[in-house]
């Protein structure tokens, strides 16, 4: 398996036409490049070591005396190094040649996600005459494409949380209409039960806003914070999860109601500004995949624009949204041109979410959140239907 990734990671240096991949990690410093060269994140690793994939030829291994096996698992010449001299000179002769060479750096720190090597390796690497640029889009292509096996999974998982959202939606107005006591940890063990009876698993639990604390877009509610639901309640439900089997990937949604049989004419509105937001960049994904190069910051563009055009630019708080994959914010593009300028490319069979919001401290907050995958032919909008109207969940 690690010499056919290595293959494939030549194949893309000479597709974007770079002299080779320097990994490089120091006591877990880089779980990217874990992940990528398949190395065990359980192994103990105190010291430094490279891992060097030319474009062409043979890989080079850099290891530490004491820790001499570390790599042993990679295709490549083995250097083991004692004093420090040692690994610079190993270091030197690895990249001689080489022109441009690709590591987990960012120019300026763009992508605080890719920033993984200190700037003094960074300095180092740079004194043997080579040009560090960033590895952002190799990263993606090994970290952020999905197999055909992971999209199933997530059409899995995207087909039971729409169903898990109106689950919840019907037991809240069930609890209103026989005047049972609910809460927002009360909604949020529902979900997490559902996930549970569903063969789903979540890195945390879902988030269940109320009114005033919906418009904190990382609000959960705990033991120290959990307000009642009631009739005449603003409702946000945020949930993501995958299948319980390995290389699953996330699915994640959000959705909002009211809890009345009409919803009042403001949260219509916040919500028509943000489902206008959404479906903008949506729009503009679905008219470029896959004819021509899309960026992450371009989507968010999209989006901000048309709420800043609404007047409530002010109250979209985070970028539009985040790369999707074993983790629920994977290694790729994300749609941003707010928090950092994400300059990457959207690539074919990667997966993101689209999640525009407006915020009203102290009131209530409207997010609509959907994933899109990137097909061959076509961008898919998954989790069908989408949230069109704030829901009135005393009519359902």
């Amino acid at each position: 398996m690690s010499a056919a990734i290595v293959e494939s990671i030549q194949a893309a240096l000479r597709e974007e036409q770079l002299d080779g991949w320097l990994f490089y990690s120091f006591r877990g410093s880089d779980p990217i490049a874990e992940n990528i060269l398949r190395l065990d994140h359980a192994r103990l690793a105190t010291r430094r070591w490279f891992y060097f994939a030319p474009a062409s030829g043979e890989p080079q291994k850099i290891v530490h005396a004491i820790e001499s096996e570390m790599l042993d698992s990679l295709p490549g010449a083995k250097r083991v190094y004692l004093p420090w001299q040692q690994l610079h000179q190993h270091l030197r002769d690895a990249v001689a040649g080489s022109r441009r060479v690709a590591m987990q750096y960012s120019p300026l720190n763009a992508l605080p996600y890719i920033s993984r090597v200190d700037a003094g390796t960074v300095e180092l690497v740079r004194s043997f005459g080579v040009e560090v640029v960033s590895s952002a889009d190799l990263v993606q292509m090994f970290e952020a494409v999905w197999t055909a096996e992971q999209l199933e999974t997530h059409l899995y998982a995207a087909r039971h949380l729409r169903e898990i959202v109106d689950v919840s939606f019907k037991e809240a107005a069930r609890r209103i209409r026989e005047g049972v006591p609910t809460t927002e940890l009360d909604i949020q063990d529902l979900i997490w039960r559902e996930y549970e009876s569903r063969d789903l698993t979540s890195s945390h639990r879902p988030i269940v806003a109320v009114n005033a604390h919906s418009a904190d877009p990382h609000y959960q509610p705990d033991a120290a914070r959990n307000a009642a639901i009631g009739r005449g309640d603003f409702l946000l439900i945020d949930i993501w999860a995958k299948r319980r089997t390995p290389h699953s990937v996330y699915d994640d949604i959000t959705w909002t109601g009211y809890l009345g049989e009409e919803v009042p004419a403001e949260h219509q509105t916040i919500f028509d500004v943000v489902r206008e937001g959404r479906d903008a960049a949506i729009e503009l994904v679905r008219r470029s995949h896959p004819r021509r190069v899309l960026r992450g910051w371009q989507v968010d563009d999209a989006a901000r624009q048309s709420i800043t055009r609404a007047g409530y630019g002010e109250c979209f708080i985070h970028r539009t949204g985040h790369s999707i994959h074993e983790e629920d914010h994977g290694n790729g593009a994300n749609m941003d041109n707010l928090e950092t300028q994400d300059n990457r490319r959207l690539l074919t069979g990667t997966c993101f979410s689209i999640e525009p919001g407006v915020y009203l401290k102290g009131r209530f907050g409207v997010r609509s959140e959907v994933n899109v995958f990137l097909g061959e032919s076509e961008a898919v909008v998954t989790g069908l239907p989408i949230q069109t109207h704030v829901i009135p969940i005393l009519s359902v």
